[in-house]
């Protein structure tokens, strides 16, 4: 059995240790992967929930056992050439197998390259731990110190980020006792270090590992602490396109027209002092960006962001050291806060109160909240998880339905120019050129254990990637989905955690491709040496002539290295109750009192980054909630 500081068994730990020196072998300046970098993944491993432990062990013994299948013996046991061997052909393998072994890769990068001589190798600045013990805030209490206890207020808001937050904060400024219960904790720039392994443990809901199934498998990062998934975000500001609007006005919401929610979006921006990245901190990858973009004659330029006073620490996702960023952490719920609501922490609501066809409260743990007015804003993959456990929103069988995910893929690229792509703002710039297409690029860099993580490949050319990574550029982009997918609440044995379907339609795979080619191209005209374009069977590209191979490839969804982090219609909002989960003022269909402010009231996929839209259909809800009180 494991240790009290282990997650695995000592054959378990042998497995992982083949693995580390196999995949990470020393370059011309980092050692290869040893016990080290594999004891301190395994002692990570043990303070994680004990799901995502199993499905890591699950699989080390699939290596195990494919390996006794293949070459009769035991993989630690093995030669390291053979070891390699083995993994190369996982990497080269169907679809289970690849994305089995990234999800193992993955961590053991991180911790191999966290390291303060990896950075400083690289000239990149390593944060330490914070010496400055956090102090209590006013307003905010543990629910575990509430037990047992019934509370009372005009709303009670579910969830800290772009909805729940808003919302509360719009509601106590004009005089309503609000209390928001949110799941996670408060955490405060002192703990933003940008160490990658313990800010997920603390920001992200089960350490980023949300995911996906359908024709392929991908990761939904969410938030799990003050603030959601704002905290985490890069901070990008869209209003949704005009477009996008008067398509939700000709389905019947006419008070969603671009006229009507102006005054909603203004309100927010001037709230989160949006504004053009400074040019100062563009860095790197957009001068390269720039450079291949004006050759090719397309539209780019910097992005508008909710970061007024930003220093380009370059650590967004993981929580910004200088509160710079105006997430809801920082901007909506200490208004809240400010205006008498009061936020309880470590809160998972299990029941909504009805009565007589009315939302009267919430039941969180052996604490209690009775309310005139219930707010939802967990997020759509949440929201309507819990509405399905309670039996509520569930009579147009729309429940879950219609999620949108806004996919998106990294490319990265080699020049012989330094880049220091983490002396910048990570996702400061864009490309605008195709945008009518549904084809957002925007900047993706991160630190180098992350960037180690997000390569696909592993081995010699993993090493000497990262021993260039001061002359390393990453960018991505986002496809406005066409494909739809499902929530629905898993069952007790994986703790009621969503379960969630989507499909990638073959326009959207068509996308796709475009996308990485588009990006290939900007980079080889910017004079990139080396193309990676994170699809299988492409790990690199160093000529037009690989990427006419590339544009001629017939390829699926799985072939694709994608993520998503803008999910969004699981309770859609609309006028026909047969149709839709919400009305037109955000009130569930058949139950007065209840409200969904989050990304899951979203009508339609919007093709932009969506925390500003959410926000203004939120501060609206609060209009409508008001006057109702």
């Amino acid at each position: 059995m494991p240790g009290a500081d282990s997650a695995l068994s000592p054959h378990e730990r042998e497995i992982l240790l083949g693995v580390a020196q196999a995949a990470l072998p020393g370059g011309e300046v980092f050692p290869r992967a040893g016990a080290w970098s594999a004891a301190k993944l395994d002692g990570f491993l043990s303070t994680l929930p004990a799901t995502v432990r199993a499905m890591f062990r699950s699989v080390l013994w699939a290596i195990e056992l494919h390996s006794f299948a293949s070459e009769r013996r035991s993989f630690t046991k093995l030669a390291r050439h053979r070891q390699a061997h083995l993994l190369e052909r996982w990497h080269k393998g169907d679809a289970a197998r690849r994305l089995s072994l990234r999800a193992l890769l993955t961590p053991l990068k991180i911790a191999h390259f966290n390291d303060p001589a990896v950075y400083g190798e690289l000239g990149c600045a390593f944060r330490g731990e914070p010496q400055v013990q956090k102090p209590r805030t006013r307003g905010v209490t543990p629910a575990a110190e509430l037990q047992g206890q019934t509370l009372t207020c005009d709303v009670v808001v579910v969830g800290t980020g772009a909805g729940g937050a808003v919302v509360a904060a719009e509601l106590t400024r004009k005089g309503f006792a609000v209390i928001l219960l949110e799941e996670g904790e408060l955490v405060t720039r002192e703990e933003f270090n940008g160490h990658s392994l313990q800010l997920q443990k603390k920001l992200y809901r089960d350490m980023g590992a949300t995911f996906a199934v359908g024709n392929t498998a991908f990761m939904i990062p969410i938030g799990k602490s003050v603030g959601g998934s704002t905290t985490i975000n890069s901070g990008t500001c869209f209003r949704a396109p005009d477009r996008v609007l008067r398509s939700w006005e000709k389905a019947g919401l006419v008070e969603l027209s671009p006229e009507k929610l102006a005054p909603y979006y203004q309100r927010v921006e001037e709230v989160l002092e949006v504004a053009p990245a400074k040019d100062k901190h563009l860095g790197g990858i957009a001068k390269v960006i720039a450079r291949g973009s004006d050759k090719l004659g397309w539209r780019h330029g910097a992005l508008h962001r909710n970061a007024p006073e930003c220093e380009g620490a370059g650590t967004c996702v993981f929580g910004c050291p200088t509160d710079a960023k105006r997430s809801t952490n920082v901007s909506y719920v200490p208004m809240a806060l400010k205006g008498g609501a009061q936020l309880v922490t470590g809160a998972k609501v299990e029941k909504i109160l009805i009565e007589n066809g009315r939302a009267i409260g919430l039941v969180a743990g052996g604490l209690e909240v009775r309310a005139r007015a219930v707010v939802l804003a967990c997020g759509a993959l949440l929201t309507p998880v819990l509405l399905e456990q309670n039996g509520i929103g569930t009579r147009s069988g729309q429940l879950g339905r219609n999620l949108s995910l806004h996919p998106a893929a990294g490319v990265g690229a080699l020049f012989d120019e330094p880049i220091r792509g983490w002396d910048a703002i990570p996702q400061g710039y864009a490309i605008y050129e195709f945008l009518d297409e549904g084809l957002l690029f925007e900047g993706a860099f991160m630190p180098p254990d992350l960037g180690a993580a997000t390569l696909p490949f592993f081995g010699k050319r993993l090493v000497e990637v990262i021993e260039r990574y001061d002359r390393f550029a990453c960018f991505g982009f986002m496809i406005e989905d066409h494909s739809r997918g499902r929530v629905r609440s898993g069952p007790k044995a994986i703790g009621g955690r969503p379960i969630i379907t989507y499909v990638v339609g073959d326009e959207d795979v068509a996308k796709l491709k475009r996308g990485v080619e588009l990006l290939a191209r900007c980079y080889f005209a910017a004079g990139a040496s080396a193309v990676f374009p994170m699809v299988a069977g492409f790990d690199e590209l160093k000529s037009e002539a690989d990427l006419a191979a590339f544009r001629a490839a017939k390829l699926s969804a799985r072939d694709f290295e994608l993520t998503a982090y803008h999910p969004l219609g699981t309770c859609r909002m609309g006028v026909d109750p047969k149709k839709s989960v919400i009305s037109p003022d955000h009130e569930v269909h058949g139950v007065d009192a209840l409200y969904v402010t989050d990304g899951s009231a979203v009508p339609s996929s919007l093709g932009v980054n969506p925390q500003v839209t959410i926000m203004a259909l939120a501060t609206r809800a609060a209009d409508r909630i008001a006057s109702r009180l």
